[in-house]
């Protein structure tokens, strides 16, 4: 399956894959992250629902807190 991240493609070997899965390969599980998946926004509380799907293409920003 191959998705599109912050513009870039990346292939996984699954056919299908949870939107928490792949936060958790990405090492992003538990981290403070906006995810926009197909140009919609996803709350954190609906990632493990998301079902990723080949041809799909995400953004995801690390939030970061500075001064």
């Amino acid at each position: 399956m191959t998705l599109t991240l912050n513009g870039e493609a990346r292939t996984f070997e699954a056919d299908s894959l949870a939107l928490e899965d792949l936060l958790k390969q990405l090492d992003l599980a538990g981290r403070p992250v906006v995810v926009e998946h197909n140009r919609e926004p996803v709350l954190p509380g609906a990632y493990a629902g998301v079902t990723l799907n080949d041809g799909d293409s995400l953004e995801i920003v690390r939030i970061a807190a500075g001064g």
